[in-house]
């Protein structure tokens, strides 16, 4: 799609409306601030026109009251998520040991790192362009490392979590392609398909969780509705407590699995 140059906002307004943006209004007003000439304001426009995630025009996405950097082709944290970060929140201990695991952005483990007052941050991504991205966004809150799942973890961690974030990609294989474009093609399919019901990945995390938590720490991830009551069963299986937390305001779903405390 063409779109002319733009100057006013009611006409960015317009184009995006032409274009099926839904909140064409907001999104308008955040392309104008980020925009620091008619021309550079033309290109942001025709980029979003065409379909890219209006995060990955604007560089950035809001996240758990933070701007988190998200380049192109790294999965765009989710607002509902925010839900799975409050719940590790109330669960950390003072000085927790923190790994997020399929760290896309790195905004999970950012977001608890900030909301707590010391924490021993680790994040992992199997994508380069993800753990580049969250290196940006980390600093020196923590570390980032690449690799598939617990690999690249320094050994010394096993044992010492006390927070586990998972945000494992669930979607099934056969449901990726009812995606909305902005999701299907703009963000890795590793970071979306989550095989055949949609919980591959966290069979493979929950079965490493148990030798890399720390006694009573716990492991969070995100899961639909439909699958909870399988994902409480992958967990117990794991030889974890499970339990679910739901948020019917941001459609969130969060199942935890806690290891047993000392005794």
């Amino acid at each position: 799609m063409s779109v002319h140059p733009v100057s006013s906002l009611s006409t960015t307004v317009l184009a995006l409306r032409r274009a099926g943006c839904v909140f064409a209004e907001d999104e308008a007003r955040l392309l104008h601030e980020a925009a620091a000439s008619p021309d550079e304001l033309s290109a942001l426009v025709e980029r979003r026109a065409a379909g890219l995630p209006l995060e990955h025009v604007l560089g950035w996405a809001e996240f758990h009251g933070r701007r988190i950097a998200v380049d192109s082709g790294v999965f765009v944290p989710r607002r509902r998520t925010e839900f799975l970060v409050a719940q590790a929140a109330a669960l950390a201990p003072r000085r927790a040991v923190v790994v997020d695991l399929c760290c896309g952005s790195g905004a999970l483990g950012v977001a608890l790192a900030t909301a707590l007052d010391r924490v021993d941050l680790h994040a992992c991504d199997v994508e380069p362009a993800a753990v580049r991205c969250a290196r940006r966004n980390v600093g020196d809150l923590g570390e980032v490392y690449e690799g598939d799942l617990f690999a690249p973890l320094p050994v010394r961690l096993r044992g010492r979590v006390d927070v586990l974030l998972a945000n494992i990609p669930y979607v099934p294989t056969a449901d990726v392609e009812l995606l909305p474009a902005e999701a299907r093609v703009h963000e890795p399919r590793v970071a979306l398909d989550g095989g055949g019901d949609g919980l591959d990945v966290m069979r493979r995390v929950a079965a490493e969780a148990p030798a890399w938590l720390a006694p009573g720490g716990s492991l969070l991830v995100e899961a639909s509705e439909r699958q909870r009551d399988v994902a409480v069963e992958i967990l117990r299986a794991a030889g974890l407590t499970p339990r679910v937390r739901v948020s019917e305001e941001l459609y969130a779903t969060v199942v935890v699995g806690t290891a047993r405390p000392v005794t």
